[in-house]
């Protein structure tokens, strides 16, 4: 079960949607970090939940509490902007 202070349903919709149609985005961190690679799936450790992506053969774990903006690159995606 996981735990109260996570993202809202319908932020989480729209990183499992990016997953799903495997959307490339563009990751804006709180910390001013940026990281671009394709979306892949969301991995749950530790009471966090993670976005995973990859790019250039290299996976990424971002935790979703550290999400600032996500950008969907992919065109004609379903959204194209989302912020936290």
């Amino acid at each position: 079960m996981m735990n109260s202070c996570n993202i809202s349903c319908e932020l989480h919709d729209y990183i499992e949607a990016a997953c799903v149609y495997g959307y490339q985005l563009r990751l804006k961190l709180k910390d001013g970090q940026t990281l671009e690679g394709k979306a892949v799936d969301i991995l749950s450790a530790d009471k966090h939940e993670y976005l995973l992506i990859c790019s250039d053969k290299q996976q990424h774990s971002v935790d979703l509490m550290q999400l600032a903006k996500l950008q969907v690159l992919t065109p004609h995606a379903k959204f194209s902007e989302v912020k936290f």
